[in-house]
């Protein structure tokens, strides 16, 4: 059975470099906020091609913050995709501010940029695009909404790591951008991990002191902060996978086009990639009006398979009464048809 994910086959080709890592890191004897998050920060920067890179504990961490260096909160509205991992409208809510839903484009699964402006208010603080699956979203269209209306943008990337529009990464968009290394990401660390990238050198030296209690020197706190630091341990270890990150997404695109020769009679509407868009992947989700008799025939053919995602966030616990009254056909109709092959798993038993 080929799984959605194959992490000892990864651990495998990198087996000799995570030892060997381990055994510096374990002689110097530092496990917070040293060498190799400063060293990673500055990597991941150039990766993405922005000036600021910080280190975070996690993803849903890492939106957090972005919020928070923007000063929004209670009062303030912000767009966010009617379809998308509930960790995205999370955000929104533990800043205060109110996650306002617009609905995606049916094709790539992100959010319309036709659809933002018609949601757009008074209160409306800024647009957080999902770039889902590893396809980025249309963002100079999203960047033009937002510049016209004077609103921030809080790139949620944790599904887009290299992924890239005319040669820009996600990342590299917005005023300030999230990012997740939870282990099932393109660049995944092994436990929890994030990072927000920005251009701007104040917001990233806020975001510094926001993830450390709200400080800058030690016992000198200048603002109400939160222990939410990248480890030292989790930092090595991204280091090593960074380098590999370029061949392990062309390996997922590899994959992609088998599915695609495998796949080619199947009645599915698959994923897409619009010209001058570089998709890394992060899951190959297509559409069908049969999905569990398909997710059935392909377990028998030795394929597990997941859905991404099955319950839209304003229709699930925590959210229906804030949303009671609010449809979303769309995102509706995704979460009825959608589910997502085995590619990590694929990639590293195929090619």
């Amino acid at each position: 059975m080929i799984l959605p994910n194959d992490f000892k086959a990864e651990y495998a080709a990198i087996e000799t470099e995570v030892q060997v890592k381990m055994q510096e890191f374990f002689a110097k004897g530092w496990y917070v906020l040293g060498e190799e998050v400063k060293a990673f920060e500055q990597e991941f920067a150039l990766s993405v091609g922005v000036q600021h890179c910080v280190g975070v504990a996690n993803g849903l961490d890492a939106l957090i913050l972005a919020l928070k260096a923007l000063e929004i909160g209670a009062g303030d509205e912000v767009l966010v995709p009617s379809n998308t991992y509930i960790a995205s409208v999370l955000a929104v809510s533990h800043v205060g501010a109110t996650p306002v839903f617009v609905e995606p484009h049916p094709l790539t699964h992100n959010i319309d940029p036709i659809r933002i402006e018609e949601r757009i208010t008074k209160k409306t603080k800024a647009i957080l695009p999902v770039h889902l699956y590893g396809l980025l979203c249309d963002m100079p269209a999203i960047m033009g909404l937002a510049q016209k209306h004077n609103l921030y943008v809080v790139e949620d990337c944790a599904q887009a790591h290299g992924a890239s529009y005319a040669g820009k990464q996600a990342g590299n968009w917005g005023h300030v951008n999230a990012f997740s290394f939870y282990p099932t990401k393109n660049l995944g660390a092994y436990g929890d991990a994030g990072a927000v990238t920005t251009n701007d050198a104040a917001i990233a030296k806020k975001i510094q002191m926001l993830r450390n209690y709200g400080s800058e020197v030690r016992y000198q706190n200048e603002m109400i902060g939160y222990n939410s630091r990248l480890d030292e341990i989790q930092a090595a270890l991204l280091r090593i996978k960074l380098k590999h990150l370029h061949n392990w997404n062309t390996m997922r695109r590899q994959t992609a086009e088998v599915f695609w020769r495998e796949f080619s009679d199947k009645a599915w509407i698959f994923p897409v990639e619009p010209q001058g868009y570089y998709h890394v992947y992060h899951q190959f989700v297509v559409q069908s009006e049969q999905r569990e008799a398909d997710i059935l025939a392909l377990e028998n053919m030795g394929y597990k398979c997941l859905i991404h995602y099955p319950i839209p966030p304003y229709k699930s616990n925590a959210y229906k009464a804030q949303f009671a009254g609010q449809i979303f056909p769309i995102a509706d109709d995704l979460a009825r048809k959608v589910f997502s092959l085995p590619l990590h798993g694929k990639m590293w038993n195929s090619l």
